[in-house]
């Protein structure tokens, strides 16, 4: 499943917890960002949106840094 995720993130640009369940099957998206970040460099900003009931609501978009991989 990551490598699922980094190519998605490669080919979309970003992902987002619904985008991976909706996309990919993957019900938990953190796990697998947590994991990544051992090898890779992922960012992520805070998005808003409003919900289908008119709420606002925040989520994570995640994203690969250009820099590449972790050296640590």
């Amino acid at each position: 499943m990551k490598e699922r995720i980094l190519q998605y993130m490669r080919e979309e640009g970003s992902i987002t917890t619904l985008q991976a369940m909706r996309d990919l099957g993957c019900c938990d998206l953190q796990h697998y960002i947590r994991v990544l970040r051992q090898e890779y460099i992922i960012k992520d900003e805070w998005v808003s949106a409003v919900n289908r009931y008119g709420d606002k609501v925040s989520f994570k978009r995640y994203f690969l840094d250009n820099a590449g991989t972790n050296n640590i």
